[in-house]
């Protein structure tokens, strides 16, 4: 296998757990008035906030309570034990990877052979490394322009994201030995610590609430491995604004403005009230799928 490959093939986790953090990015999140209850979305914007702030939080339970009505949330919770789907995390790319990636990491001695791996592949292949990203990058947005899963919003959305996240790894230090040294280590003791090592089936095993209760923790410390490569996503959502566009009965469509990595990133989403609260339309979209037993989301 050439260095290039390899470095892909050890690459396609990553970038699947950065795209589960851009979902933080992707529903907004610019600042709350500290007066305001958060737990509820009195309207569209608010609705946004309020995940956003689940999702800065790493507090997946809640994010999957607020994403969905009950009804649904019942029906997916039903899906995930019966061994259909990992939604949320399905909204990811590379999803399937994702629960072989905490296995991984979870194994014993992980560190020595991650670090050891590292260091015969990768320490120093930083050119081989941002090539195989921007190879990613590529692949990924080629992707999104022609899934016919997306709605013209998400493609749209999404191929800013995939820009941004490229710019990222084309300056990231991804060769540095150091850094390595430090954030494996890191990950695996989040990753053990989950008690999701096994694969998929473990994450059915253990039903969809105490799944994403404990990767929330997880979540949070990649988070903060992230920012030691340069990428800040809570100073991304820090900075976030998110703008009422329309507003006609049911439906609504908001604007979310932020800056990824250095490069601002404009979408618009748009939402619908069921019984009082708003949701993000797409969202529902991908779950109605998957609650019924169809296949993953995008």
């Amino acid at each position: 296998m050439s260095l290039i490959r390899r470095v892909i093939v050890a690459l396609l986790p990553v970038v699947a757990l950065a795209g589960l953090i851009a979902l933080v990015v992707a529903v907004g999140g610019c600042e709350r008035d500290a007066t305001a209850p958060a737990s509820v979305a009195t309207g569209p914007v608010d609705a946004v906030r309020q995940l956003a702030d689940d999702l800065r939080g790493n507090d997946l339970v809640a994010y999957a309570a607020h994403a969905l009505p009950p009804p649904l949330h019942a029906r997916m919770a039903a899906s995930w034990t019966a061994g259909h789907t990992i939604w949320p995390l399905t909204e990811l790319p590379l999803d399937d990877r994702l629960p072989a990636f905490v296995t991984v990491l979870a194994a014993p001695d992980s560190e020595k052979t991650l670090l050891a791996a590292y260091q015969r592949q990768f320490a120093g292949a930083d050119r081989e490394l941002r090539t195989a990203a921007a190879t990613l990058g590529l692949f990924a947005g080629q992707y999104v322009r022609e899934a016919g899963d997306y709605s013209d919003a998400e493609r749209g959305h999404y191929l800013q994201l995939i820009a941004a996240l490229g710019q990222w790894a084309s300056q990231a230090p991804l060769g540095d030995p150091a850094l390595a040294k430090a954030a494996v280590p890191q990950l695996t003791t989040a990753a053990r610590l989950t008690g999701l090592a096994g694969g998929v089936e473990a994450f059915h095993k253990a039903g969809m609430e105490r799944s994403l209760r404990r990767i929330g923790p997880f979540f949070q410390r990649f988070k903060q491995v992230l920012v030691s490569y340069g990428l800040d996503l809570d100073q991304a959502l820090a900075g976030s604004q998110v703008t009422l566009l329309e507003q006609t009965g049911e439906r609504a469509r908001v604007a979310v403005n932020y800056t990824l990595a250095g490069q601002p990133v404009a979408a618009e989403v748009e939402l619908e009230r069921h019984d009082g609260r708003w949701y993000l339309t797409d969202l529902l979209r991908h779950a109605e799928v998957e609650a019924a037993g169809g296949p993953a989301g995008p």
